[in-house]
């Protein structure tokens, strides 16, 4: 059992024992070190205002009501957007006035984990400075409660879902009536959460055909929530099967996009950013573009193809776009299938995602794997190394930035370490007590073996 504490929020398991996983009484104190976080930053205001929302967990109505509760204890008023997503809540907070949000979701962790994901009041992620604050504040318990004339309020709020697809279609560069005009049929993946809501409520209103398969937000994920190709057989099988243009598969917060082509191969959530950016970058002519440093090369040549300039970040949200915002960058995100467009809102959000590429497509007027194909080929590896409390990863770290040191290497964020025709990025998670391995090659031969390589080095040295 583990309780995670990063730029990433706090994260933990649900039961066990107290300062270990993420309990009803961890929960309140993190809650209420956020919320005193926020009272202080806002000195001269009279009422704080926090918008909070859940993904479909099991857990998540429990973690809630605490979160929500602690919150009106400390005289903050709450609006509740219930069942919702990490982009509604962030499309939410600017959209209320509010101080700051909440969003309670594990993202892809499997159905044990919840987490409190933490924003300021643009609904943008905490820094990790910020971060630390928050963390101070719940070590020493110095948050004071408000007087029972003092008590903040709590409001339910289910209109977000129609405002935030609404902030969807009015954006500039979403054609919805080439959407519209090109029929096309998709199945979709919500892993039963809350993606089953958003994801067809937003095709419904863009005239695409939906088949749902996983839809029912009821926690109970049918497959690891991750969306990665070894946990999407059904969906391929699928859209075989109904003869679909594509599927859509999101995890269970709605902030990772990952896209199956029309013959059932993964278009791969490396390249849902990828064709995000040719569409943005092609309609704008040009722009700048980022993505963390575990994100495929292909981005860089396609930014590149288009005049552009690519930048790499340190791997979490919130580096991403701080360097975005450093670099005027008109689309950015992570290569796990997050896009982040400004035009719309500095967050990884699924919908946008969603709208672009169907934007792309239908104006390609090309089948999903053509289009898949028409962009450079590279082959990526994921793979991790559990750790246990004897390991040290620094050390494991520093030995292998040494052993390469005649290589283009990279210590921003863990250690990459770039070869010719590949590259291989070792970090410790955000989100879980593990090593991440990431390689790429201009094969996945070449690409798996890579990996299979520094995991093997990685073992004589631990």
């Amino acid at each position: 059992m583990t309780l995670i504490k990063s730029i990433s929020g706090i994260r933990g398991t649900i039961g066990g024992n107290t300062g270990d996983n993420l309990t009803p009484i961890d929960t309140v104190k993190f809650a209420s070190a956020y919320g005193a976080f926020i009272i202080n930053r806002n000195p001269n205001k009279e009422q704080i205002k926090i918008v909070i929302g859940r993904d479909a967990r099991i857990s998540g109505k429990m973690i809630s009501s605490l979160v929500v509760n602690t919150l009106v204890g400390l005289g903050i008023d709450v609006v509740d957007l219930g069942l919702s997503t990490t982009p509604t809540v962030e499309v939410a907070v600017p959209m209320e006035n509010a101080d700051g949000g909440i969003i309670i979701t594990a993202s892809h962790n499997p159905k044990q984990w919840n987490a409190l994901k933490l924003l300021n009041e643009q609904g943008e992620f905490l820094n990790g400075a910020e971060g630390e604050k928050i963390l101070a504040l719940a070590e020493s318990e110095s948050f004071s409660f408000a007087d029972v004339d003092d008590l903040g309020t709590y409001t339910k709020d289910n209109t977000y879902l129609q405002k935030h697809i609404q902030e969807v279609l009015n954006l500039e560069l979403v054609d919805v009536a080439a959407i519209q005009k090109a029929n096309f049929k998709v199945v979709v993946d919500g892993v039963n959460s809350t993606g089953g809501i958003f994801i067809p409520a937003l095709l419904k209103e863009l005239n695409v055909s939906c088949v749902e398969l996983y839809c029912t937000p009821n926690g109970q994920f049918p497959h690891n929530p991750e969306p990665l190709k070894e946990h999407l057989t059904d969906i391929s099988n699928l859209v075989l099967e109904e003869q679909a243009d594509f599927g859509i598969v999101v995890d269970p917060d709605v902030d990772r996009l990952a896209l199956v082509s029309e013959d059932g191969s993964m278009f791969g959530e490396e390249y849902t950013l990828v064709a995000c950016a040719d569409y943005v970058l092609g309609r704008l002519g040009g722009g700048n573009t980022v993505s963390n440093l575990s994100s495929s090369r292909a981005l860089r040549d396609v930014t590149q193809k288009h005049g552009g300039e690519y930048t790499a970040s340190a791997v979490g949200e919130v580096n991403v776009v701080i360097k975005m915002k450093e670099t005027n960058t008109v689309i950015g995100g992570e290569g796990n299938g997050g896009i982040i467009y400004p035009a719309s809102h500095y967050g990884r959000d699924s919908l946008v995602g969603v709208a672009l590429f169907l934007s792309h497509l239908a104006h390609k007027k090309i089948s999903c794997k053509t289009l898949r194909d028409s962009y450079p080929s590279y082959f990526m590896s994921k793979n991790k190394i559990q750790l246990t409390p004897e390991i040290d990863v620094d050390k494991i770290l520093e030995s292998m930035a040494t052993k390469y040191k005649n290589e283009d290497v990279n210590t921003l964020d863990g250690v990459k370490i770039d070869f010719d025709a590949q590259w291989i990025h070792l970090r410790k998670s955000n989100t879980e007590p593990i090593i991440r391995i990431y390689t790429e090659g201009t094969s996945q031969q070449a690409a798996d073996d890579l990996a299979v390589r520094f995991i093997n080095e990685i073992k004589e040295i631990i």
